[in-house]
């Protein structure tokens, strides 16, 4: 099955987002691996350039990069512009970010701009022009990286919460437009995953980040992207709306077991 599966990835062209750190970088290795040609974009260049050799050498596949911020609908429409994108076959909009867990009434408002500006609108930039290919060619997958946080709000979270809800209404709601066409439509919704995800929340404060993932079990960028994977590797008459997906000792955005005896 699993032969199977990499055998429907070989050859297509995934695009992603966000592609230089965490569940981004996992999903680049995981569908080079399968064969896949990759465009990969991201504000950091030279980690893009170091994933692109990694991979160069240990895959025989095209690898694209292209340095912007999704946040700026400039710069998509200049990359969308400089890059062939009629032939992705899969957009993976893994691009986002917290920003702060101070409650509603004294969070920083430049935080909220950020988060909305990166979440949902450099999401839909990237859709909105990419879409149309995948409607003319009747076929492709747009997959959505979303949060447990799109389905529960909590304190301290309102506008990232909100940004998460949004991706899932985006989700369901492009599924509608594209009714009656092959184009899949998906939304991956991990919870607690230890990336570079709290540091950037905490604005690099590396001891309170820690704090998050301390004396606990954590899902791992790899285990995010296995489900992107498989979400992607389904026949073509299979559509995956939507997977929540937990560490085993998390039961809610704010239900996490956390064991003293377990090392940080």
């Amino acid at each position: 099955m699993f032969k199977n599966a990499q055998q429907r990835l070989s050859g297509k062209q995934v695009l992603i987002t966000g592609a230089t750190a965490g569940i981004g970088k996992s999903s680049a290795r995981i569908f080079a691996e399968s064969g896949c040609d990759l465009i990969l974009t991201g504000r950091r260049a030279a980690r893009l350039e170091e994933l692109k050799a990694e991979l160069d050498q240990q895959h025989n596949v095209k690898i694209q990069t292209a340095v912007f911020d999704v946040s700026s609908r400039e710069a998509c429409e200049a990359f969308c512009s400089e890059y062939d994108l009629s032939k992705v076959d899969i957009l993976l909009n893994n691009a986002g970010l917290s920003l702060g867990l101070e409650g509603v009434q004294e969070a920083d408002i430049d935080d909220w701009e950020v988060m909305i500006d990166t979440n949902i609108k450099g999401l839909l930039y990237l859709t909105r022009h990419i879409t149309p290919f995948m409607k003319d060619r009747n076929a492709g997958h747009v997959i959505n990286i979303g949060s447990t946080a799109g389905h529960e709000a909590y304190a301290g979270g309102s506008v990232y919460s909100a940004t998460k809800y949004a991706v899932r209404a985006i989700t369901h709601a492009a599924k509608k437009d594209l009714h009656g066409t092959n184009v899949r439509v998906s939304l991956v919704s991990p919870g607690l995953t230890e990336t570079e995800f709290s540091k950037v929340r905490f604005k690099w404060d590396e001891e309170r980040a820690s704090k998050v993932y301390q004396n606990t079990k954590a899902l791992t960028p790899d285990d995010v992207a296995e489900i992107i994977w498989f979400t992607a590797s389904r026949p073509e008459h299979v559509n995956i709306i939507d997977t929540i997906i937990y560490p085993t000792v998390q039961s809610s955005a704010t239900m996490v077991y956390r064991d003293e005896g377990l090392e940080s």
